[in-house]
């Protein structure tokens, strides 16, 4: 039987996964691969980062140096990483409470440094791994384990938050879209400065029971399908049929100074 040439980049003694069938965390990270593989990316100089969570444990299986540790920290550690090696290609990979609730004010602080670094956030619209609770981008009125009567706080738009914050590339993909998925995430990776590249994901097992009653990972992937549009469809989209709907598309691509320091700064842009 031939094997897939994407193994190659992977760590075969962590396999099998340990996502969940149908989750989309294993499509995130088999775009990933593809994406080092079309644009020969040496994983040998790269440095790939996880905090807590489902999306936290895609480092485990990339073959690079890699660093999983505590939930919310790993914008901390990447600064560190970065200033001591500034060349160091940096990927991390967070969920969207590790991103936007305990390590929300990192995100923030590295959007306005402008931090070379590339974060991929995966949002399914809970805190997955730790039993289906409330996250900061749950939909609005969502069951979960935490809210049974529905969620009743608005659930953060991410890429506003990264754009207002002063992140110089700022992009939202889908499970659904692979190959705007794929798109995006090249940019993203090319990109200099900081970089966030929020991906919208199926959670069959927590988000799909709780706030969908069902737990088949494709029905749970077409209900993201249909929440999301891309920004090209929006151009011929009324505001009645934009409610409701998740816009995908790269949003700020701009050129900004990157932190590497105290009062240190140099040109940026996209490679």
């Amino acid at each position: 039987m031939r094997k897939n040439p994407l193994r190659k980049y992977v760590r075969e003694e962590k396999l099998p996964h340990m996502f969940c069938p149908g989750c989309g965390c294993g499509q995130i990270l088999n775009t990933f691969l593809q994406v080092v593989d079309e644009l020969e990316i040496d994983l040998d100089s790269m440095v790939a980062i996880g905090g807590v969570g489902c999306t936290a444990r895609i480092p485990v299986y990339i073959k690079s140096d890699v660093l999983h540790g505590v939930h919310g920290r790993t914008l901390a550690w990447a600064t560190g990483i970065k200033l001591h090696k500034p060349q160091t290609r940096i990927v991390i990979f967070a969920g969207d409470g590790d991103a936007a609730a305990i390590g929300g004010n990192h995100f923030l602080q590295a959007a306005r440094r402008n931090l070379d670094v590339t974060m991929i956030v995966v949002n399914n619209f809970n805190f997955a791994m730790t039993g289906g609770q409330v996250a900061p981008m749950t939909p609005p009125a969502a069951i979960t384990m935490t809210t049974p009567y529905g969620s009743g706080e608005p659930p953060f738009d991410l890429c506003k938050v990264a754009e207002a914050a002063g992140a110089s590339y700022v992009a939202r993909a889908a499970t659904p879209f692979q190959p705007l998925m794929n798109k995006l995430m090249k940019v993203a990776l090319l990109h200099e400065g900081f970089s966030v590249l929020e991906i919208l994901s199926q959670c069959p097992t927590h988000f799909g029971r709780y706030a969908l009653n069902t737990g088949q990972p494709q029905k749970v992937f077409d209900w993201v399908r249909s929440i999301c549009v891309t920004s090209k469809q929006t151009e011929s989209m009324s505001s009645e049929e934009l409610k409701g709907k998740i816009i995908l598309g790269e949003f700020v691509n701009k050129k900004r100074p990157i932190f590497e320091g105290s009062s240190v700064y140099r040109e940026g842009g996209q490679a």
